[in-house]
């Protein structure tokens, strides 16, 4: 029994460990409904990445970008959620460029299903807009993107 049990933490340990720290962009004016919605999804028992929060409520300015490119360099991957007015956002652009300028992975992720969703400025042209499921989203942060 004991070695069941051993076998159960360490896989356990192993799932928490490679776990992707993650940091959200997304559209604070039109978009937080979906924010929470992954924020929820990273509850999952087999979830693949961990999203401590880490949204910037200051107005955006030189300070803001800096708390912003302080908390992006600390994360494994950026998740873009692209919703109708994505391309208007400001702060989704700042932070999009934030995360080319430092190499850190990142894709965008369709918010609405039933809506046109639109890419962040400064998304390159080969940044494909990813359907939002449970199986994509695993299959995203293992890099198949």
């Amino acid at each position: 029994m004991k070695n069941t049990q051993d076998n159960v933490a360490t896989k356990d340990k192993e799932n928490t460990m490679t776990k992707k720290r993650t940091f959200i962009s997304f559209d604070y004016d039109h978009d937080k409904e979906l924010k929470e919605c992954l924020v929820g999804q990273a509850k999952n028992p087999d979830s693949p990445f961990e999203i401590t929060d880490m949204s910037i409520k200051e107005k955006i300015d030189c300070n803001w970008k800096e708390n912003a490119r302080r908390r992006i360099r600390g994360c494994d991957v950026v998740v873009v959620l692209c919703g109708e007015y994505t391309d208007s956002a400001t702060g989704v652009t700042a932070e999009l460029t934030i995360a080319q300028e430092e190499n850190i992975p990142y894709f965008l992720l369709k918010g609405h299903p039933d809506k046109v969703c639109k890419k962040p400025n400064h998304a390159l042209a080969s940044d494909a807009i990813y359907k939002w499921s449970w199986d994509n989203l695993k299959k995203l942060f293992q890099g198949q993107r």
